[in-house]
């Protein structure tokens, strides 16, 4: 049995991400700005960060694609700690 999507009738979400990276090693500064710099190449996604993490707005499979690619490179050059909350809400208006 076969599935599929009437992507003209489906509902975007959108949705407000906390992403907070922790690379395991000495090089962890350049490896932070690295992900973050790959993150605010993406049109499709609004990046902000702060001194503690970073927030993602934007549609939820997008920003779940980009974080699966995004997330893998990180892994291949480093073992790392991904911290992640999520919220089914757009904040990118909140201060």
């Amino acid at each position: 049995m076969f599935f599929t999507l009437n992507l003209q009738a489906k509902n975007i979400m959108k949705v407000s991400l906390d992403i907070s990276y922790y690379p395991i090693g000495t090089e962890h500064v350049s490896l932070i700005f690295d992900f973050i710099g790959r993150l605010k190449q993406y049109e499709d996604i609004t990046v902000q960060t702060n001194g503690l993490s970073t927030q993602i707005f934007g549609e939820y499979d997008t920003i779940m694609e980009i974080l699966k690619s995004e997330i893998h490179k990180s892994f291949e050059l480093s073992n790392s700690v991904f911290v992640i909350k999520i919220v089914n809400i757009d904040q990118s208006h909140w201060k």
